[in-house]
């Protein structure tokens, strides 16, 4: 079984009222089913915004083809 994150773990967000009380709360009435479906929408978020980053750094990256081509009778 994950072992299920603390207070303390969102210290690191002291000024953040949700990351710092809310979270917690809600992270010690949810079931392991719920809190791992939260983490994987996390991970798929996350994947989809990589997803995006790759498709424009290829398009950016592609050769632009430079000039223009004449017809040469």
């Amino acid at each position: 079984m994950e072992e299920r994150n603390t207070a303390s773990e969102h210290a690191g967000h002291a000024g953040c009222f949700f990351c710092g009380t809310a979270m917690p709360v809600l992270e010690r009435l949810w079931s392991d089913a719920t809190q791992n479906h939260f983490r994987n929408s996390r991970i798929e978020f996350l994947k989809g915004l990589r997803s995006l980053l790759d498709d424009r750094i290829a398009r950016l990256s592609r050769d632009e083809r430079k000039g223009t081509s004449v017809p040469v009778e």
